[in-house]
């Protein structure tokens, strides 16, 4: 059962639309198993959610997408990404389902995630839920393997919407594979999906996990179709391939940033919103690499899945540095408040 949506809100074309489940996080207040840890801050996360809100501080027009319980759980998510600057017009509200959560562990300098996601709101969205015409109403639509592996009906909405067909947005999809939510599927059918997207996202150590493809050239033979693949690298960088007119490939190499690592959970949801902030303002390949390794160092300095990115005239200084002093930066907690990076 599904009130009405959040706030009334038009179909006008944004520059982003992003579908996808978020959550309340718990934040544990010091290192320790769950069993141990008395208090935890609260946030919210998810992997379009969390690409939706660095989008719209980075100046953009972003709609999100999504069901969230009719609890002070999804109170609380909908006056965040508001607050964000997101437009949460179109999500739903289910009164029989509730909002998920999920709860941070760190253990030995690691960061553990505990999900309890299992029959939450968002996993009910199907294509009689959610329309093509709202959907489809921006001029990028990002989705994720998330949204595909919560429900056999959440997959074939993410397959709906990636059908190629007259009238479809630029199509963004990042892999964001999570072993435990497929339930022993096989999380390849997910290369089907890939395949008749724009711009795929795909980490090349998740990339081997999910599909036994072990390295960036390897992913791209694998999905040969879509026009630009950006495949991950973790700390060395990110490499992305372009579909050239003629059919050939090219190919570019961009280094990370170098950052004290306060948390890597949402690194890879920030560097996605990055580069697509930059695929949106026209910037060359080279570019939205870096965009995106702006925005992951964002992610990867605070304790938190969101962080808050500098002003985009800032973030647009750092892209623009040249190569040598690029390498020699390293960003720490707090470097977005400073006036320069070390």
């Amino acid at each position: 059962m599904t009130s009405s949506a959040a706030r009334t809100t038009t179909a006008t074309t944004v520059d982003a639309v992003c579908l996808g489940e978020s959550m309340v996080t718990f934040h544990p207040d010091r290192p320790g198993p769950l069993a141990d840890v008395p208090t935890f801050h609260r946030g919210i996360g998810g992997a379009e959610s969390n690409v939706a809100c660095y989008l719209a501080r980075l100046g953009h027009r972003v709609r999100w997408i999504s069901r969230v319980g009719a609890d002070g759980f999804g109170d609380r998510i909908l006056q965040e990404m508001a607050a964000a600057g997101v437009d949460v017009g179109e999500v739903q509200r289910d009164a029989a389902r509730p909002t998920g959560v999920y709860f941070k562990e760190r253990l030995d300098g690691h960061t553990a995630v505990t999900y309890y996601r299992g029959g939450s709101a968002a996993s009910a969205m199907s294509a009689d839920l959610v329309g093509r015409e709202k959907a489809w109403s921006g001029r990028v639509l990002h989705l994720s393997g998330i949204t595909a592996a919560l429900s056999d009906s959440c997959r074939d909405l993410v397959r709906a919407l990636t059908e190629r067909v007259p009238g479809r947005p630029h199509i963004s999809f990042d892999l964001n594979h999570r072993p435990a939510l497929w339930n022993g599927r096989d999380p390849a059918q997910l290369i089907g999906i890939a395949r008749r997207c724009d711009t795929v996202l795909v980490g090349e150590d998740e990339a081997e996990a999910a599909w036994g493809l072990a390295s960036a050239n390897g992913v791209r033979a694998a999905l040969p179709e879509p026009g630009t693949l950006v495949v991950k690298q973790g700390a060395r960088g990110a490499t992305v391939y372009s579909r050239q007119p003629d059919g050939t490939d090219t190919a570019h190499f961009e280094p990370a940033l170098t950052v004290d690592v306060v948390d890597p959970v949402g690194a890879g949801d920030a560097f996605a919103a990055g580069f697509l902030s930059a695929t949106l303002r026209g910037l060359p390949l080279p570019a939205r690499l870096r965009y995106g390794h702006v925005l992951a160092a964002v992610a990867l300095t605070v304790p938190g899945d969101l962080g808050c990115p500098p002003p985009h005239a800032r973030v647009a200084h750092l892209v623009g540095l040249d190569d040598a002093t690029w390498d020699s930066l390293v960003l720490g907690q707090g470097w977005t408040e400073k006036d320069e990076p070390r």
